[in-house]
């Protein structure tokens, strides 16, 4: 039992994907350059370096920023 569940402790770490290092991104649009010398979208580079998904939305500051008529302002 001991060593069956090793094996799955061991077989499960070895489907971990982990980001490391330094990561050349732009400081203006975040696009991130791959090892080819690409440039991609950083959700993009992520989801394909790990196993995380992304989901979109908008922070408070930036549907203020880009909505204003109907962000930010309290109704009266």
């Amino acid at each position: 039992m001991v060593e069956q569940r090793t094996k799955d402790l061991q077989d499960a770490l070895d489907n971990v994907k982990t980001l490391r290092g330094m990561l050349p991104i732009c400081a203006s649009c975040k696009k991130v350059r791959n090892d080819d010398g690409y440039w991609s979208q950083i959700e993009v580079f992520i989801r394909d370096h790990s196993d995380a998904d992304f989901s979109h939305g908008l922070c408070p500051d930036c549907a203020t920023k880009l909505y204003p008529r109907y962000y930010g302002k309290e109704k009266k």
